[in-house]
Parts: C-alpha cells; sequence; structure tokens
C-alpha cells in the first residue's frame, strides 16, 4: 500500500482539507470552468483552488480540459473516480446533518 496504512488513510489524503469535498461538488453537475468554481466557493483563494485542481488531477479524479482558443478556456470534470469518491462522500454528508447540534457544540479547535 506504499505510505499509506491502509485504505481509509489513502481516501482521508484525497479528501483532507475543507475544501476538496466542496469542489467536487461543484463539479459535480458537469465541467466547470475556474473562474465559476472560484466564484462559488466564496472564501477560497484563487492560489488555494489552483493548488486543490492540481492535486485532484494528480489523484485522478478530476479531469482538466484546455481547449485552444482565444482567448483559453479550461474546463475542469470529474472523473469516474471522482464521482465514486463523490457517491462515498454522501454518507458522511448524512451523517453530518443528523447530527448537526453535537458538532456545532463541540468546542474543537
Amino acid at each position: 500500500m506504499g505510505k499509506y496504512t491502509c485504505g481509509l488513510d489513502a481516501a482521508m489524503a484525497v479528501v483532507a482539507g475543507k475544501w476538496v469535498p466542496l469542489i467536487l461538488w461543484e463539479l459535480s453537475d458537469g465541467p466547470v470552468r475556474f473562474n465559476a468554481l472560484h466564484r462559488n466557493l466564496a472564501g477560497i483563494s484563487q492560489k488555494m483552488l489552483t493548488q486543490h485542481l492540481k492535486d485532484l488531477q494528480c489523484y485522478g479524479v478530476v479531469h482538466r480540459q484546455s481547449y485552444h482558443e482565444v482567448p483559453p478556456r479550461v474546463e475542469y470534470s470529474m472523473t469516474p473516480a471522482g464521482r465514486e469518491l463523490l457517491k462515498a462522500l454522501e454518507p458522511m454528508g448524512n451523517w453530518a446533518e443528523k447530527h448537526i447540534d453535537l458538532i456545532c457544540a463541540a468546542d474543537v479547535g
């Protein structure tokens, strides 16, 4: 398994951080351009979005399509592995909705 101790460890490396699940959610309806992603993810810096998109491409869950037009156009979309990952995250979101009061009441961090 290499640098990961188990599958869950590897999966958490892919979805680590506050923005990755939200980026995947934004891509769930189809290809999206960078500026639209940036607009829809209020609070994320362009640098952070760029880095997460590059990481997600390396993990094979996001595809970057560059069109050779003037002006240049780039779209991001989920790969089949990305759609599978988002589907795996849905139960986690359902759990959080069910226990949102406990989560909000926690004095962590």
